[in-house]
């Protein structure tokens, strides 16, 4: 293997690469056998976030020729799904890691060059607003350069279709065998200026006026316009449109902090800038406890997910995780639409399969419908494209900190989130209550969900072999109990097949396959096992439910429902 590897860096030594990309293949192949490997054992694939990895030389890192390649490739599909246009649109745009604007500008240059008119953002913006940008200009395609929340080494690209949604079946994989088929010698690199439109101000004024029309309680606003809130865009894109938008929904009281409002693709404050993670809103925290806030948000670099920290029952800030935020966003969706007489049975939300079922329940007693799609938000935004017209699209999200509400764009965004949830803080406020008040209201009516994910990493290509065999494993010699209770049902969603382990009857999962595995237990927990599409890591999702009978009784029921969570997650680690 290790002969082949070289034989496929030699290439590079020989091919049409500039002069510094040929140095460092030359010192990996004389000085570094195992980064060789790393770097070229594999070409980058499209997952459920598109093309990321580390930024480095080789065919399976992030940099000018594999950008390059991704978007010759995606050019040629383009040109070829839409031949009878006379002109092909597409917008870019980037985020605020190292090397994005250089990996923007080479993405725009080769749409150029062959003949495409591209609208290329001035400077980072937010990836839902490159989404908006598609649907707006009325683009055949676009790319925003990001890695999302990952460690600050990565990078990465994400394509979109002419409805403003990630690259789905049979596109992505397309797009990836074009990909494949081509050397560096085929993609054009020849620029022509007179195509590339710089855009910039104009988009952002249009796309926060659209987030605007989402406001459900203008008179709660105005009555709470000083709500006490503290936002960090850690470092990345959020930084100028999430205040704005708050300023355009009517608050008045936001707290910045300095620190992360410095655009930084080397993320100085924070370990890691995903929002998820308890370190990363730490400076925000702190600063709310200072001034004694209602709410923190944070957003991830490309500001497509949002986290927040409210106060507790003890004045103490707690993070909520996704599929709490998430519940309180669907559950005041729903319900303010429903007072506000928008709901005429033609309304739906939709979650990921791994989002809190607890969503279900609040969409079923309000007889809103209810999809479940695979995990990626293109999954949703497909769904609101194949509803077009006939069914309209409330709000939704998956539990790893995305949402978005109505269908102007078309991929989770934290800009919109972050304007609705400090909208939900001050209608609960003005009804005397706080957002952790709201929760436990919602968990006392509809049963206290809890759920945990558990994060196993297996880095490289031994890691990736080891990943599959566990994936393997699970699917040929499935559990019979886990925690003392019985499986009783497994959908299979590689296999497209339910199988009701009591009866022995299966009935057919209609969705596209995707290698995932859920189990379910006799006593109503459930546990989704998949394999990232964009980290090296295997993930195992537990959904736990207790009923919570009243709110006296939430502390007592949250440490049985958090043991109850300790002991299933101790078999998966």
């Amino acid at each position: 293997m290790i002969e082949e590897i070289k034989q496929k860096a030699q290439k590079w030594l020989e091919g049409n690469f500039d002069e510094e990309t040929k140095k460092q293949v030359k010192y990996l192949l004389e000085n570094d056998e195992k980064e060789l490997e790393e770097s070229f054992y594999k070409d980058l694939q499209f997952g459920t976030g598109g093309l990321r990895g580390i930024m480095g030389v080789g065919t399976n890192r992030i940099n000018i020729y594999t950008v390059g390649l991704a978007t010759q490739g995606f050019t040629n599909y383009l040109s070829e799904n839409f031949s009878t246009n006379k002109q092909i649109k597409v917008a870019v745009a980037h985020d605020n890691r190292n090397n994005s604007r250089l990996y923007a500008e080479t993405t725009a240059k080769i749409f150029s060059a062959n003949g495409f008119k591209v609208y290329l953002f001035e400077a980072l913006r937010p990836t839902p607003e490159l989404s908006f940008a598609i649907r707006h200009f009325g683009c055949q395609g676009g790319v925003v350069i990001t890695a999302s929340h990952n460690p600050k080494e990565y990078n990465g690209y994400k394509a979109y279709w002419d409805d403003g949604g990630q690259l789905i079946a049979p596109h992505d994989q397309n797009v990836v065998d074009e990909f494949l088929r081509l050397s560096v010698e085929d993609i054009n690199f020849n620029e022509k200026p007179e195509n590339i439109e710089i855009i910039g101000e104009e988009i952002d004024k249009i796309y926060l006026d659209k987030i605007k029309s989402l406001s459900l309680s203008p008179e709660a606003i105005k009555n709470q316009a000083d709500l006490k809130i503290v936002y960090t865009p850690i470092h990345g894109t959020g930084v100028e449109l999430v205040p704005m938008s708050l300023k355009s929904f009517g608050f008045t009281n936001v707290y910045n902090i300095e620190e992360q409002d410095v655009v930084d693709g080397n993320f100085p404050t924070v370990i890691s800038p995903n929002p998820e993670n308890v370190e990363a809103l730490e400076m925000a925290m702190n600063k709310a406890k200072e001034i004694d806030a209602d709410i923190v948000m944070a957003t991830d670099p490309d500001a497509d997910r949002v986290g927040i920290a409210v106060k507790n029952d003890k004045n103490e800030f707690v993070i909520l995780n996704g599929n709490q935020t998430g519940s309180i966003l669907v559950y005041y969706l729903v319900k303010k639409w429903q007072e506000n007489g928008k709901l005429t049975g033609k309304e739906y939300v939709c979650k990921t399969i791994v989002t809190t079922e607890l969503i279900k329940d609040i969409a079923d007693k309000f007889n809103v419908e209810i999809f479940d799609v695979l995990t990626g938000f293109k999954f949703i935004a497909d769904l609101i494209k194949k509803n077009e017209s006939k069914k309209k699209f409330i709000g939704g999200g998956e539990e790893s900190y995305g949402y978005l509400a109505g269908e102007f764009v078309r991929d989770k965004d934290a800009v919109m989130s972050c304007a609705l949830i400090a909208e939900i803080a001050a209608w609960a406020k003005d009804n005397g209550k706080t957002l952790y008040d709201l929760l436990i209201d919602i968990y006392v009516e509809f049963g206290f969900y809890k759920e945990r994910l558990v994060n196993v990493v297996k880095k490289g290509k031994s890691g990736e072999a080891e990943i599959k065999k566990m994936m393997e494993t699970y699917r040929s010699n499935p559990p019979a109990t886990i925690n003392d209770s019985k499986v009783v049902l497994i959908k299979d969603y590689l296999t497209q097949k339910t199988t009701d382990l009591e009866t022995g009857k299966t009935e057919a999962i209609d969705l596209p396959k995707s290698n995932v595995l859920q189990f379910y237990l006799s006593d109503g927990t459930k546990i989704s096992i998949r394999p990232s599409g964009t980290e090296p890591k295997i993930k195992f999702y537990v959904s736990a439910k207790i009923d919570l009978k009243s709110k006296k009784e939430f502390a007592e029921t949250e440490i049985k429902i958090e043991n109850k969570l300790d002991k299933i997650v101790g078999e998966f680690k």
